[in-house]
């Protein structure tokens, strides 16, 4: 096994790639979609077609442990991942709720008071939710509406598109975590600012497809994509914008507070890299959509098979 396959075999085996192969399970227990929202389950948000747009629906839930030992951050952090799967479908977020179980008030309030300091940075109120300060474990979920004009969904990635990354490399890893952090200690305005350039790509009509990076690291997000659109990549692992002093393999698992993945027509590229170097965010195009359903990985002179969506699906989303 050369060097390269080792990485992918460690990559499908990591807590972010079965977080997201787990939807599976959940998916085939339910019944399909209303008609009433207009794309698919797989993707980031619900989205309801609502006069001249869209309401978009969508809710995190974060793990047990992440609550318990970093409550402040895990608060922030369920207000900032709803924050960013809305900026991911194209809108702009209007609300928030919560549900919280702690067990006592001193622990609520410090997740409380993350979710503060979120709802402040991204200018997003928090208009309500549950709570219980009498629990035997510590729970959190947060879920937001937003509204857009114009969608960018998962499904609308085409063969011959260039699949683009797009990060905020001006950040640190909350260790132990894989949360690679650029938003707490930001300049006042900044994170907010960066993710309205996401539905202003879909208003110019610059980019029809765009998923946000989530548990599953880079990789992991361009599958869910791309297996949502019925298509296959080609990916270039050295291509991936990346911090000079990271690990590369912790590199390929990091959940950043502003990452996404794109699927540009090819006469668009030079404009969207443009629109993203114009606000000192990193980007660059990581490889090229196909017909296929194979997701290929490369990296200097070696190649493998990451995915094959047509025998394995990933997250159900065919």
């Amino acid at each position: 096994m050369n060097a390269l396959a080792g990485l992918v075999e460690r990559l499908r085996a990591s807590r972010g790639f079965h977080h997201k192969s787990d939807i599976s399970q959940v998916l085939a227990r339910l019944p399909a979609s209303a008609d009433l929202a207009n794309v698919a389950i797989g993707d980031d948000c619900a989205a309801i077609p609502d006069g001249d747009g869209f309401l978009l629906f969508a809710i995190e839930g974060l793990v047990s442990d992440f609550v318990r030992t970093m409550p402040w951050f895990a608060g922030y952090s369920g207000v900032m991942v709803n924050v960013s799967d809305i900026y991911a479908m194209g809108g702009r977020p209007l609300a928030v709720v919560d549900a919280l179980w702690s067990g006592n008030t001193e622990d609520a309030g410090a997740v409380l008071a993350g979710m503060a300091a979120a709802s402040a940075a991204y200018g997003v109120p928090i208009v309500g939710g549950h709570s219980n300060v009498r629990s035997d474990g510590a729970q959190l979920a947060v879920a937001i509406l937003g509204r857009a004009r114009k969608l960018l969904t998962s499904f609308d990635a085409r063969p011959g598109d260039a699949l683009v990354m797009a990060v905020d490399l001006r950040g640190r890893f909350e260790e132990p975590y894989p949360f690679w952090n650029a938003s707490v200690g930001a300049p006042e305005g900044r994170a907010r600012a960066d993710f309205e350039l996401l539905p202003a790509l879909a208003e110019d009509g610059l980019c029809d497809a765009a998923k946000d990076i989530s548990m599953a690291g880079a990789l992991g997000t361009a599958l869910m994509l791309l297996e949502c659109s019925k298509a296959g990549a080609r990916i270039d692992l050295d291509a991936l914008p990346r911090p000079a002093d990271v690990d590369f393999e912790r590199w390929l698992t990091a959940f950043p507070s502003f990452g996404f993945v794109l699927s540009v027509r090819p006469d668009h590229v030079d404009e969207v890299l443009a629109r993203f170097s114009s606000r000192s965010l990193a980007s660059a195009v990581i490889g090229e959509v196909d017909a296929s359903c194979d997701v290929v990985v490369t990296r200097g002179a070696e190649s493998a098979l990451l995915w094959n969506l047509s025998e394995e699906p990933f997250i159900c989303a065919r």
